[in-house]
């Protein structure tokens, strides 16, 4: 991926990551799994959480979008939500979800503290 200017396998790997790990529940396309990986490969997360019926790499599609993402961010495949939330529980990560539904709260109503601190997170460097 040198046309890219990415880190190595080797070298994201090592890279201090953002506390930040992104829990995907019954994703249904593949190519958006694939977004996910490379977003969090760009933002530094720390994992990727997968759920349900969403498919995991190695995935035609996951790779075609993921572009090698798939290969330096670390995930981990739950059968259902409540498996992975209780693991993150268990190791003390707070747990918020986001939501497009009318009902759910706006997210800087809800944790405008914690809004403030992973959006200063993502720009500094």
């Amino acid at each position: 991926m040198d046309e890219l200017n990415r880190k190595s396998v080797e070298e994201f790997k090592r890279t201090k990551k953002i506390p930040v790990i992104a829990v995907l529940e019954n994703i249904r396309s593949a190519y958006n799994v694939g977004s996910v990986f490379r977003t969090a490969d760009a933002f530094l997360l720390q994992a990727i959480y997968i759920t349900g019926y969403t498919c995991v790499p190695p995935h035609k599609e996951i790779k075609k979008t993921a572009l090698g993402a798939e290969e330096t961010v670390d995930w981990k495949h739950f059968a259902n939500t409540n498996d992975a939330i209780t693991e993150l529980k268990r190791k003390g990560i707070k747990c918020m979800q986001l939501s497009r539904w009318r009902t759910a709260s706006h997210l800087k109503n809800s944790c405008p503290a914690m809004l403030k601190k992973l959006l200063l997170s993502l720009v500094m460097k």
